[in-house]
């Protein structure tokens, strides 16, 4: 099964929890169930920064109270190779992504963009699926690990993906400069701004997600599906007819 083991869950080394909300989502809605978010990046490469940088991002997230799943990208095939996308790693993405109530995109800068790696996971989860829509309504981080100076270029392009996914991006972002000077030899991440905004990004993911748990269906409820769908409006149902009189 496509899917990244965390290790050393538990240990954040470089997190100072005197500066930590112990609820951190306290008058935002219900952390129960736990919130879950699926985590993609975006290299195949063994000391991959922007994997590292989703396992760090994970493991603040099981911290926060979530469930996290990191979807590991190797097996996946290009899009359209396989015929009717029929591959075992293209369905656990598309699974993945229906489970999910949040996700993490981080990819690298590659030629000042995001890697084909990271475009092909996008690629490969449809806006409509048999009815369901994976990608439709989920709250999304992005985040993006350079080799040279700091560029956004990446969390840019991510962003427009995003909006087109139709998914809810939220305001804060992190972009990692000169990543091979911010892990340790065990992979782990050293103290660093960097750092401190990756704790900003998934305590930012977290509220974004408990909040908009229960408005999620009528966010996203539009007059063109309806339509479409041949469903009209139950005007028993409609507060706003409702309220002015049926008008």
């Amino acid at each position: 099964m496509p899917l990244r083991t965390l290790a050393d869950a538990d240990y954040l080394p470089a997190l100072e929890r005197a500066y930590i909300f112990n609820r951190l989502a306290n008058g935002l809605g219900s952390n129960d169930p736990p919130p879950r978010i699926l985590l993609l990046y975006g290299s195949l490469r063994e000391r991959s920064y922007s994997r590292l940088c989703v396992e760090e991002a994970a493991r603040l997230l099981q911290f926060f109270g979530c469930e996290t799943q990191i979807f590991d990208p190797s097996t996946l095939p290009l899009p359209d190779q396989v015929v009717s996308d029929d591959h075992p790693a293209v369905h656990e993405l598309r699974e993945l992504s229906l489970w999910s109530e949040g996700q993490v995109w981080c990819s690298p800068e590659r030629h000042g963009q995001i890697t084909g790696v990271m475009k092909a996971q996008i690629d490969h989860l449809p806006l409509a699926m048999g009815g369901m829509r994976p990608t439709q309504g989920r709250t999304l981080a992005v985040m993006q690990v350079s080799a040279g100076s700091q560029s956004f270029n990446s969390v840019n392009t991510l962003r427009i993906l995003g909006r087109w996914m139709r998914m809810f991006t939220i305001p804060n972002q992190s972009s990692v400069a000169k990543a091979f000077n911010e892990f340790d030899e065990r992979g782990r991440m050293k103290p660093s701004s960097y750092y401190e905004r990756i704790v900003d990004v998934m305590e930012e993911l977290v509220r974004f997600t408990v909040l908009m748990r229960p408005h999620t269906a009528s966010l996203v409820d539009r007059y063109s599906e309806r339509k479409a769908a041949d469903l009209p409006v139950d005007r028993g149902k409609d507060l706003s007819s409702i309220a002015l009189g049926g008008r």
